[in-house]
């Protein structure tokens, strides 16, 4: 029967002599235009000059890719530093999405500060454009087979009702396994919803920026649980007790990855930090009044306001 159903799809889309391009390229590079297309109507609407967002992301995203590799790299080094020239190869994978923000924060704080522009401004023009492109870029690890959940039946995956193509694609070597790319993008699509929903509302300058990291960190502590491929370390038995104890309601529907070492998921560990940082700071600069410009400006407010 496991042959009747379709091969796995080529995560090559083209090959032109020896170069190769690869769909995760294609889908990584598709996710940046969206978001930068998607930043720069904003930034118009917000006073922020168009030259001055697409100089940003030709720092930041190379910046975030770095971050990303590196971040992966560090945790893998056991196996790396046998594999030095492996280190380049991403189109095969490995990139670590809290690397890449940590890149990407980095180098675009210092970007928009060397222009004179506020941080808290722009990172909430581009927050959901962030989210959109780790929406579309989970779909290059769907082509690559790789991020995906511990092992379930075709049955499972015919219950959700995905179509074929995701359901092939899930079978590895003869065994199905949970969609985690397919949970984490359809979040993401959520949170993308909801930040552009809060800009209606007129929040507090940073909100939408740390409502973003809040909204995200959420969905990834509860689908990195699934996940069998997670960066670990070994801690202390009471953080241990702490996550799987925030974790446990999964436990109703679904069983836990395994993990090859350690006892702490890293994407699960951090998520928790930054879910609980986000909320803490959109809470406290309101209790301490330091949140007192709006995500439009005080000028634009008062032209709708005359306009009307």
């Amino acid at each position: 029967m496991l042959s009747s159903y379709l091969a796995a799809i080529n995560p090559v889309a083209l090959e032109l002599g020896p170069l190769k391009i690869h769909w995760y390229g294609i889908i990584m590079g598709t996710a940046v235009l969206l978001g930068l297309l998607l930043a720069v109507r904003e930034g118009k609407r917000r006073g922020v000059k168009e030259d001055d967002l697409i100089d940003l992301v030709f720092w930041v995203i190379p910046a975030a890719i770095i971050g990303a590799r590196l971040y992966y790299v560090l945790f893998e080094w056991s196996y790396y530093k046998d594999h030095l020239s492996e280190i380049i190869a991403i189109w095969n994978g490995g990139l670590a999405i809290h690397g890449g923000l940590i890149g990407a924060i980095v180098v675009g704080y210092w970007y928009v500060k060397r222009k004179n522009m506020p941080f808290l401004k722009v990172a909430d023009i581009i927050a959901p454009s962030i989210i959109l492109g780790q929406a579309i870029g989970r779909w290059g690890n769907f082509l690559n087979q790789e991020a995906h959940g511990g092992e379930v039946g075709r049955n499972f995956l015919e219950s959700l009702h995905l179509p074929n193509f995701i359901i092939d694609q899930m079978q590895i070597n003869g065994t199905y396994y949970h969609p985690t790319f397919l949970y984490e993008s359809l979040w993401n699509l959520v949170g993308f919803a909801l930040l552009l929903m809060m800009r209606r509302f007129n929040p507090k300058r940073g909100e939408i920026f740390l409502t973003y990291f809040a909204w995200y960190s959420l969905g990834r502590f509860f689908i990195e649980g699934l996940r069998t491929d997670s960066l670990t370390f070994t801690g202390p038995g009471w953080l241990e007790s702490i996550l799987n104890g925030l974790w446990s309601p999964m436990q109703v529907m679904f069983a836990a990855g395994s993990m090859d070492s350690g006892n702490i998921r890293i994407a699960q560990f951090i998520s928790l930090l930054l879910m609980l940082g986000a909320i803490f700071m959109i809470v406290w600069r309101r209790v301490r009044g330091t949140a007192k410009e709006s995500y439009r400006d005080p000028e634009q407010v008062r032209e709708q306001l005359i306009e009307g």
